[in-house]
């Protein structure tokens, strides 16, 4: 009898994290002109999604778990843009760590990648909450959609330093999550399945995204009129966050995989 040899459709997860330590390194090598144009659009990729998100809940009547599930879809139109698209996002770079837990590149490279990605989302997302402000996309709904704009900003603010953090945290092991998944899939409707679910979840459940943030709250802050959002609160969403993101994709995520997977093996690598 014949053997036939079976072949997944995706790679296993040690070849994922073997993808991943060597995107790593190509990243943090990436020279700066490209990483700040495609950190840009990465920038703008996820506003896109949260312009999305904020239009879809709008005036829903279908119940909080329903809305929130119909959100996610929606928001995840961002990470998919990201990943087959092509862009550089700080919450899915936060993997390079696997890269440097193997000793292929020093904390100098991880430092700067992360630096100027950050850097470059954010200025696609401001760039983008003007292209919207001008737009004046808050208006839909008879101004129900600058609405929730403005709700979905204050809820961020009024945050406790605990929540954002572990929200945070909770938010990028989804995140990096679904960007280790789609490293696994070897096409393009197989990639952007792996990243609804993972999406959807951290969105549906409340966690934070740094990089949405930048959306979310500079846009609501325009919209406020009566200008009532606490600043302390702006600040703690961004920064807290921030930090809670770092956390959750250097060690939850790549910390954990390269543990299980590279552990032993950088030692042998030219």
């Amino acid at each position: 009898m014949s053997k036939e040899t079976y072949q997944s459709d995706a790679f296993s997860p040690s070849e994922i994290a073997h993808k991943v330590e060597r995107l790593g390194e190509l990243k943090a090598h990436t020279d700066t002109l490209t990483l700040l144009a495609l950190a840009m659009l990465a920038g703008a990729f996820i506003s896109m999604g949260a312009l999305f998100y904020t239009v879809v809940i709008t005036d829903s009547n279908l119940g909080f778990g329903v809305t929130r599930l119909l959100g996610g879809l929606s928001f995840s139109l961002g990470l998919i843009l990201v990943i087959v698209a092509g862009a550089e996002l700080f919450t899915g770079n936060n993997l390079i760590a696997m890269a440097w837990a193997s000793g292929r590149i020093g904390i100098r490279e991880v430092m700067r990648n992360w630096i100027l990605v950050y850097l470059g989302n954010v200025v696609g997302c401001l760039g983008t909450v003007l292209l919207v402000v001008y737009s004046d996309i808050a208006s839909l709904g008879d101004g129900a959609v600058g609405e929730t704009a403005i709700s979905i900003a204050h809820t961020k603010a009024t945050l406790t330093f605990m929540e954002a953090f572990t929200r945070g945290i909770l938010c990028n092991v989804f995140v990096c999550l679904a960007v280790w998944l789609a490293t696994g899939a070897r096409s393009v409707s197989g990639k952007i399945l792996a990243i609804i679910f993972p999406i959807t979840a951290f969105v549906a459940i409340g966690l934070e995204h740094s990089i949405a943030n930048w959306f979310f709250l500079p846009f609501g802050l325009v919209l406020d009129g009566q200008a009532q959002m606490p600043m302390v609160g702006f600040v703690n969403s961004i920064l807290v966050v921030s930090a809670g993101n770092i956390v959750g994709g250097t060690l939850l995520v790549a910390g954990v995989y390269w543990v299980a997977y590279l552990r032993g093996e950088s030692k042998y690598k030219e």
